[in-house]
């Protein structure tokens, strides 16, 4: 089975790894965050975003890039993907759904982006990014990584959603 890796380059804002934390947990991806980070992983804004999803998110963090890109060739991740604004294609030009391998999609820090070695080590060709206004400069790391993740989830078929959530069954369970 596919496995959708989000990978998080030098995050600085707590409440977008928090949301992405929660967002992970919720769809089976696994999250990966790259020192330095601008924050401490008990930050209470990190909590405070991600609720009580850090005990069911699957998250690893990595001293450097090149210890991310070694544990992801490691464990058969061999399509990767930079999330940039930079002389890059549309996102939803890209097919997931090709080969048998699982998927990493590499964002930048809030601030700065991805840097041009960690582009350059990923390839040109899997260089993507949201389709924006011509005016516009970024979007929200926390929405991209939503974004991105469920249409990545979406092309390899929702694997492990069976239609229901916990939630659902409280709501559902609830008398009139």
């Amino acid at each position: 089975m596919k496995q959708i890796h989000i990978v998080l380059y030098t995050p600085k804002i707590p409440n977008n790894t928090g949301n992405a934390i929660r967002l992970c947990a919720n769809t089976g991806a696994k999250l990966h965050l790259i020192k330095p980070l601008a924050f401490e992983l008990d930050d209470k804004k990190l909590r405070r975003a991600g609720l009580d999803y850090h005990e069911y998110a699957n998250m690893q963090v990595h001293d450097d890039w090149q210890a991310c890109r070694a544990y992801l060739a490691s464990v058969g991740v061999d399509t990767v993907v930079a999330m940039t604004t930079k002389f890059s294609r549309p996102f939803y030009d890209y097919d997931f759904k090709v080969g048998n391998s699982s998927v990493a999609l590499v964002f930048g820090s809030e601030t700065d982006g991805l840097p041009s070695f960690v582009r350059d080590d990923i390839g040109a060709d899997n260089w993507l990014r949201l389709p924006m206004l011509p005016d516009s400069r970024s979007l929200n790391l926390s929405n991209s990584v939503a974004i991105c993740l469920y249409e990545v989830w979406r092309q390899l078929g929702f694997v492990g959603d069976v239609g229901e959530s916990v939630g659902y069954h409280r709501l559902s369970s609830r008398p009139e």
